[in-house]
């Protein structure tokens, strides 16, 4: 699960063994650990990145 922090952390804090994001920072977590972090309101669901683009348009379609 893509997450954007919304709230930053004190010094030390740490997610996942990294220092905690800091805030508008966007990280991917494990979906129970986003989904409690979304609902305890340090962070929102992001838009998962793409990993390519498929248009549709023009191309080498012969």
């Amino acid at each position: 699960m893509r997450i954007r922090i919304t709230q930053g952390m004190p010094e030390g804090a740490q997610l996942n063994g990294e220092p905690w994001p800091a805030e508008g920072d966007e990280v991917d977590v494990p979906t129970a650990q986003g989904a409690h972090l979304v609902a305890s309101g340090v962070a929102e669901e992001a838009p998962a990145k793409r990993r390519g683009r498929k248009s549709g348009r023009g191309g080498d379609d012969g």
